[in-house]
């Protein structure tokens, strides 16, 4: 691409930005806010909540680990024979 020559949607993107704007409605900086400040308290009870679930399980998982105890091995349930020497 040449200096002289700029691309078209550039020069599209130039004119539009150039031009005049819409007009934006008196409360939308307030309506943005509430918005915002609903989104932070649905977010933080989101948050809030998983850790709790998350806490749980663990804790669910620590009971379960405790009284059924996985890793110790089951004792034999035949004895082995008797040898003589």
């Amino acid at each position: 691409m040449s200096a002289g020559r700029r691309d078209p949607r550039e020069e599209q993107v130039r004119r539009m930005l150039d031009g005049p704007h819409p007009a934006l409605p008196p409360d939308l900086a307030a309506r943005a806010v509430r918005h915002g400040g609903r989104r932070m308290r649905l977010r933080r009870a989101a948050h809030r909540t998983a850790g709790w679930l998350l806490a749980l399980a663990l804790v669910a998982f620590l009971l379960w680990a405790g009284i059924e105890q996985p890793w110790a091995t089951e004792p034999a349930q035949v004895t082995p024979p008797l040898e003589d020497r």
